[in-house]
């Protein structure tokens, strides 16, 4: 509960009321090229920091979720990734990712462009909350992107955004939150037309206890989960594999030990994370690999800080922001 309260404090602000799509849109066609990025070039490459030999294995991009930074993988995915010997890269997404989400795809199919480019070959994502959601932004709208990626795991992501709303948005919120709510003009056109893409591996991480990213009791109808399109999605809640794990939303995307195994499987294999996989040993596992006990709390502690710096910090909106003509059939 003390790791709980200062999420549960803020939770009013991160559920905020959305706003329905209008009825008869007509979305992009699928493979229609995507649009010049607009964010300048300096801000992009200054985004993308890597570490390692991006040739000398796949390497995997990974992206924050709303009010974070790369930070929060400082601590977990990247200390094991470098014990590894894992090349990977962080992206940065602007103001914390508060601010549009279609502002953040750009930052994100700049990424996976240049990863690529210096990689040689396909590419792996691993991104938590709208970190797990947003590469599927610039998938959907950029399509060359499609050809670039291997594996996108997303840990707790917000795919179909949240149905749970609280009064608290009638004036101004956080832009990037009013965007991840539950029937937003934005959620509606990331999942138009197909939620996944041939030739790349879904695997969709969940838990039950997740107060942000709201239902997701049943991982494979819940708000993470992917179901259309020709892509290879799979849909794991992570008490599939341990019963009584009792990850939240913040604790799948840093140290739950279950979240991270399943990512693992998924990068280290064919296809997309198989359950069958993950050894019992696991559910005994307080916490995930790179995560060091003597310092966990005062690693937790700066996480929660951070939260709270993106919240403060945050572009408000009285409105949700429109979406870009590049979305629209009848536009670019």
């Amino acid at each position: 509960m003390r790791r709980l309260l200062p999420v549960l404090a803020l939770l009013p602000l991160l559920l905020v009321p959305g706003t329905a799509r209008a009825a008869g849109t007509a979305y992009a066609p699928l493979d229609r090229p995507g649009p010049v990025l607009t964010v300048p070039a300096a801000d992009l490459r200054r985004s993308l920091v890597c570490t390692g030999d991006l040739r000398a294995r796949t390497p995997v991009l990974l992206v924050p979720g709303t009010t974070l930074t790369p930070a929060q993988f400082s601590w977990n995915y990247a200390r094991a990734f470098r014990a590894q010997g894992r090349p990977f890269c962080t992206v940065a997404l602007p103001r914390q990712a508060t601010g549009d989400v279609q502002v953040a795809g750009q930052y994100v199919v700049n990424a996976i462009r240049t990863m690529h480019a210096r990689a040689g070959r396909r590419i792996d994502v691993v991104g938590h909350s709208q970190g797990g959601m947003v590469p599927r932004w610039a998938l959907r709208f950029w399509p060359d992107t499609r050809a670039m990626v291997d594996d996108l795991v997303g840990l707790a992501p917000s795919n179909h955004g949240t149905v749970v709303a609280a009064p608290v948005c009638v004036t101004t919120c956080p832009v990037a939150f009013r965007q991840q709510v539950a029937g937003s003009r934005f959620l509606a056109a990331l999942n138009s037309r197909a939620e996944t893409f041939a030739g790349i591996d879904y695997t969709q991480v969940s838990s039950r206890y997740d107060e942000v990213v709201v239902p997701n009791l049943d991982p494979a109808t819940g708000s993470s989960a992917l179901r259309v399109g020709p892509g290879r999605p799979r849909n794991v809640g992570t008490q599939q594999v341990c019963p009584l794990d009792a990850a939240d939303h913040l604790a799948l995307g840093t140290y739950d030990p279950v979240g991270y195994a399943l990512t693992l499987d998924a990068l280290d294999h064919p296809g997309p994370a198989d359950p069958s996989r993950v050894p019992a040993s696991v559910c005994t596992q307080l916490l995930a690999p790179g995560v060091d006990p003597a310092t966990f709390a005062a690693d937790e502690a700066a996480l929660l800080a951070s939260l709270a710096s993106g919240v403060a910090g945050a572009p408000l909106s009285t409105t949700e922001p429109p979406l870009a003509r590049y979305v629209f059939a009848s536009g670019r």
